[in-house]
């Protein structure tokens, strides 16, 4: 059952990218991919709840980027320097772009109207494509290049903002007088990273290193107090709008993931209650009893039983809206707005549903759950999990300091 839903879901993956590259984002409709893939459309909403949601499943699953970084180190041939690896690689990205599979056009091109689950899904791929052709470099240079000003990853990441540049200019205008032509231009990059990057001073090129939540790209967690502040207003407010809040700090889901629940992904009995996440990485997340040191409820008596229990309507969407449709992310966030009020963090700002999830991921970290599990349950990679991994080691000392200092005598 489970192999032949892959196979269903990789159809319809597959339907989309044909489309997307052939057609364009916008001008594919779920009704056409349906057809391609021979499945119904209703098929495809029940496994991506609609276009965008199947979009960010083609970005993360089929991951065109990262494939594309890769395709591009395995073409490449030995260099015996830096200057030749770096001319060899631009050159060979730039071949590469020009040719450019049309479905990475298609995303880059309409990705200012997607969501921002959607961006964030191509920034990741981004960064997945520059991380391995960065691990490629070190691999066959950076170790024997012990002058470099500037970590390989960041040489990396420069490289492909002006590769990208130089290619969007080239494929967009007829003139524009910068360099005479593609040998001109890799000249002048290849010398500007090496005397850049090599021998030029460091207290010159190096930025300032601030190691923050902010540098690093992560949400900040919540306080046990804010949690329980929420989770109270939200049960002010509705039956649904609590067990919202009781999923967000329970299962540490994203909101682009909870909108795809629907009832038959709620499995509960005596001594457990798991859900089936089914959109972006499939696998199975529990819902706790316990968030930030308070029970909410039994695995069969939570606010998430009790709101599916309270329901009359038929729709098959684990949450809805006003008008009895499944809840879309703008709604998501509404009910999250009446949740949070006037709460404001230590930094002056309201909380955000992306706090929920860094929440969920420390204070999981914090109870005994290891790195390599949290990559099971969440579907990240380590890189992702790193910071909360060190901010719930944070956390463990300072409790274990506040113990000491009360032992004492």
């Amino acid at each position: 059952m489970t192999s032949s839903r892959n196979l269903t879901r990789q159809k319809i993956i597959q339907a989309a990218i044909e489309l997307f590259a052939s057609q364009g984002v916008s001008e594919t409709t779920t009704k056409q991919i349906a057809e391609l893939a021979q499945v119904n459309e209703v098929t495809l909403f029940r496994q991506f709840g609609n276009k965008h949601g199947l979009l960010l499943a083609v970005i993360e699953d089929a991951d065109v980027f990262a494939q594309l970084g890769q395709s591009l180190v395995t073409e490449l041939p030995p260099a015996s320097s830096l200057a030749q690896m770096l001319r060899e690689y631009a050159n060979t990205c730039l071949q590469a772009l020009e040719q450019t599979p049309a479905v990475i056009r298609s995303l880059v091109g309409e990705s200012g109207q997607y969501s921002i689950e959607n961006r964030q899904g191509l920034g990741r791929s981004f960064d997945r494509a520059n991380r391995r052709v960065a691990k490629y470099l070190k691999t066959n240079i950076g170790e024997s290049q012990p002058d470099l000003q500037l970590p390989i990853e960041q040489l990396t990441s420069l490289l492909h903002t002006l590769l990208f540049g130089y290619a969007t200019i080239e494929l967009t205008s007829e003139f524009h007088g910068l360099w005479r032509d593609r040998s001109d231009f890799l000249d002048r990059v290849v010398a500007l990273f090496i005397a850049g990057a090599v021998a030029g001073n460091p207290q010159q090129i190096a930025p300032v290193r601030v190691e923050s939540a902010a540098s690093q790209d992560i949400a900040l967690d919540l306080p046990e107090p804010i949690v329980h502040q929420i989770l109270q207003q939200a049960k002010k407010h509705s039956l649904q709008t609590y067990a919202l809040g009781y999923v967000l700090f329970g299962a540490g889901l994203s909101a682009n993931e909870i909108i795809f629940l629907t009832r038959s992904h709620h499995l509960s009995s005596s001594d457990r209650q798991l859900l089936q996440i089914t959109h972006g990485s499939v696998r199975q997340v529990p819902v706790n009893q316990w968030i930030m040191g308070k029970r909410y409820g039994s695995y069969l008596k939570n606010p998430l039983t009790q709101w599916l229990r309270s329901r009359k309507d038929v729709n098959p969407a684990l949450f809805i809206n006003a008008d009895g449709t499944a809840l879309t992310e703008a709604d998501l966030h509404q009910l999250w707005q009446h949740s949070i009020g006037e709460i404001m963090t230590s930094t002056g700002e309201l909380p955000t549903i992306a706090q929920t999830q860094a929440t969920w991921c420390v204070e999981m970290l914090m109870r005994g759950l290891t790195i390599e599990a949290m990559q099971v349950l969440t579907g990240w990679e380590i890189d992702r999990l790193e910071p909360y991994a060190r901010r719930a080691q944070e956390l463990t000392v300072l409790a274990q300091a506040f113990n000491v200092d009360r032992q004492s005598p």
